[in-house]
């Protein structure tokens, strides 16, 4: 009789796979938000450090507990989200990722989860997070200016690799980016050192105005498209045993145990976590969750070497970094887009939400996403309360 191996080459690969596409497009956009707030390199490797030893050690446990391939991950569009939210400092910032994980883990331990994203039109939340990825994502272009033959290059990757290889667009886009700023003489190669982890205490304060702004988009983002997605993806697999409340209150409380050195929201990874739940995988359902336990492995060696992407960062240049953290999103820019205007009874709603929250305006403290989000519902329940009165 032969003997089957507890791992296999597929689920390595697999794991690889998913870690790339979730750290690909996502380090760069946590690190330009840790700078938003004035974070020092240590405090960075500290975020870095924390994000990796939080949702390696969940995604471990999670899958190994409920056998399903479980994957946590930071709220990338957050991060996304918070970059430009200019004037707040890190220690507010960081009561805002506690204020975040506080609301995350009332509305899961409640049973709120489902009535809340209700609550919430998707389309709305869509329009939300569009508006911010636009002024983001126009970034792309603006270092355009400066560096026209870097960008253009890397933007000019990212479509021809999307033709045949659109799974490793970022990948090439980013090799080519790390060799025209090599020959540019752009890339600083000897300012990349080795740096031990650290986790740094970041202490929190809880500034009103810094918890809406930062938290409630942070935490609204988080549910839509990171929670609610993902365990839509699991069901999809044929997931339907793995308890959604539980799995919720864990990636708050790892939230509110991490938040102090930077790890601002970990919860359920959305697109990615499909990487680890295909029949590529493996055969049998019941034996694809040991993918997620190779990947628990891989995140907590990215949290080891934190400090080494810090210093990375700090050799390349900045309009390298604008140009992959925007491009990096137009996928989900596009996908939030087109979610916006589905629904047409809430297209106005929809419009409204997205430009106010890509102003960039700020109101009695209150950033604009917030505002966007409070316009956008107002819009929604009057056209519905006129359509109404139409039919009556």
């Amino acid at each position: 009789m032969m003997r089957t191996r507890f791992f296999s080459a597929s689920h390595l690969s697999a794991a690889i796979a998913a870690m790339l596409v979730s750290y690909g497009s996502a380090a760069v956009i946590i690190y330009q938000a840790a700078l938003t707030f004035g974070s020092t390199p240590e405090q960075i490797n500290s975020w870095f450090t924390s994000l990796g030893i939080g949702c390696g050690i969940l995604t471990f446990y999670l899958s190994l507990r409920y056998k399903a391939p479980i994957m946590m991950a930071w709220c990338t569009p957050g991060a996304a989200l918070m970059i430009g939210m200019q004037h707040i400092p890190l220690s507010d910032a960081i009561g805002a990722f506690l204020f975040a994980g506080i609301i995350m883990l009332i509305v899961s331990f409640t049973g709120l989860f489902n009535r809340l994203v209700n609550l919430i039109p998707k389309t709305l939340a869509c329009a939300m997070l569009a508006g911010i990825l636009i002024n983001f994502g126009s970034k792309t272009f603006v270092a355009m200016q400066s560096q026209t033959l870097l960008v253009g290059l890397m933007l000019l990757t990212y479509l021809l690799s999307k033709i045949r290889f659109k799974r490793y667009s970022l990948l090439f886009m980013l090799i080519v980016g790390f060799i025209t700023a090599y020959f540019e003489g752009l890339f600083h190669i000897e300012e990349i050192k080795w740096s031990n982890p650290q986790l740094v205490w970041l202490s929190p304060s809880f500034d009103i105005q810094a918890m809406i702004s930062v938290g409630i988009p942070l935490f609204i983002t988080s549910l839509v498209t990171q929670n609610m997605p993902a365990i839509t993806i699991l069901r999809m697999h044929g997931y339907t045993d793995v308890p959604e409340q539980k799995v919720i209150t864990s990636s708050a409380i790892a939230t509110l145990l991490l938040a102090p050195f930077g790890a601002f929201k970990i919860n359920l990874a959305a697109i990615s976590s499909a990487i680890t739940m295909g029949a590529d995988v493996d055969p049998d359902p019941k034996q694809r969750y040991k993918a997620n336990l190779c990947l628990a492995f891989l995140y907590l060696l990215a949290g080891m070497m934190g400090g080494v992407i810090v210093s990375l960062f700090n050799a390349l240049p900045n309009e390298l970094l604008m140009a992959l953290a925007g491009i990096a999103i137009f996928g989900t820019l596009l996908s939030n887009l087109i979610e916006s205007w589905k629904d047409e009874p809430t297209r106005e709603a929809s419009l409204i939400t997205l430009l106010t929250s890509a102003s960039g305006m700020t109101l009695l403290g209150i950033g604009s996403a917030f505002w966007g989000l409070i316009f956008g519902l107002f819009t929604y329940h009057l056209c519905y309360y006129i359509e109404r009165q139409k039919v009556a």
